[in-house]
């Protein structure tokens, strides 16, 4: 009989990181999938109060009594305020259609399965926002490796997609968007496509991201093959928002790149999600001259790059055709067999819409 397998030290501190690493990843999906649950008991309990017109029938103190009796039998338990009963409501009329399925409502049944429910939240633990970012990130990962796509991913949820992003940000949503389900959801798959925090979420609702997504003026439709022409249309803004840069009232060119470079991080998440910033002032070689790029990128979801010239002026016909010298430069200087053709995007101050198009 053989004796015991001896193990090394580094083969012993290899498996203890490894297992504590597995730990903790149980503890994020764990936390991600309280956040989902969580979120369906509020649907359901905003359904109830609708469906049932509760509030109607009790008066106007209905979400203060409503508020102490919950927490009379659950002490603990920190989310059923008057204010966040009421959103739940409003959650649940924003996307009556969430759950595709209506459970029977029976008049003593109910009452025993709102406490089974309450009891169930009452002893999940609170979710915080960064749990369910890196769960998210986590999720959304192991996923892509099956299907590759981050955003069929997301759409293949359909309406169901309002359990995936935390309570916080619906808070945010049901107070801008009130009244606007398509423009609602549009937000929540954008939180989620590219796991936005609630300050992110907050930017892009008071920038109106909804109306400016994918709005520009552009020639994509005859200058792409179809399917990249739509990404790329995707991507753009019309107008683009650069409220956070601190400048003079009469700037220049260099000065609104210096601010965009000096607010690189904001300026990225303007320009969108999968931009990756190459280099400013790149030069390229066009026959016996020498051009300079204002701003070159990659776009990682497009899969190519992405020429951004910044004119401080009103548009004029000149531009487009210093952009499209640019753009064919970098095709044939940088672009490989890899790459999806260059897109380019003009950013100026304003532009007459007919002689843009």
């Amino acid at each position: 009989m053989s004796g015991p397998l001896i193990k090394t030290d580094e083969f012993y501190r290899d498996w203890i990181q490894e297992a504590c690493a597995r730990f903790r990843q149980s503890q994020i999906r764990a936390a991600v999938k309280v956040n989902d649950e969580l979120l369906r008991f509020y649907w359901s309990l905003g359904r109830d109060i609708s469906s049932l017109r509760l509030d109607a029938n009790r008066g106007s103190d209905f979400y203060r009594t409503l508020s102490r009796d919950i927490r009379e039998l659950l002490p603990g338990v920190r989310s059923f305020s008057p204010s966040n009963l009421k959103y739940m409501r409003y959650f649940y009329e924003m996307y009556p259609e969430a759950l595709n399925r209506r459970q029977t409502i029976e008049q003593g049944g109910s009452r025993r399965r709102l406490a089974d429910d309450l009891k169930t939240t009452a002893n999940s633990r609170q979710f915080s926002e960064e749990s369910w970012r890196v769960g998210n990130r986590q999720q959304l990962a192991d996923d892509l490796k099956k299907s590759g796509n981050r955003q069929r991913l997301v759409d293949d949820l359909g309406d169901e997609v309002i359990f995936y992003i935390p309570w916080g940000h619906h808070m945010l949503l049901l107070g801008k968007c009130k009244g606007e389900p398509d423009k609602a959801l549009f937000y929540v798959k954008k939180t989620l496509e590219n796991n936005w925090s609630r300050a992110v979420l907050a930017h892009f609702l008071e920038t109106d991201l909804y109306a400016r997504q994918g709005k520009a003026v552009s020639n994509f439709a005859l200058t792409l093959p179809a399917p990249q022409s739509d990404l790329a249309q995707a991507i753009t803004k019309d107008p683009y928002c650069f409220d956070f840069l601190t400048i003079r009232e009469k700037y220049d060119e260099k000065e609104l790149k210096d601010a965009m470079m000096a607010n690189a991080e904001k300026f990225l998440l303007e320009l969108g999600n999968g931009f990756a910033l190459m280099g400013r002032e790149v030069r390229l070689e066009i026959g016996e001259t020498e051009k300079f790029v204002d701003l070159l990128f990659y776009n990682a979801k497009l899969h190519c790059y992405v020429v951004v010239e910044v004119k401080t002026t009103e548009f004029d016909s000149s531009y487009s055709g210093q952009l499209g010298t640019y753009v064919v430069a970098v095709n044939h200087q940088m672009k490989t067999e890899l790459d999806n053709p260059t897109i380019g995007l003009l950013i100026c101050k304003n532009m007459d819409r007919v002689e843009a198009q």
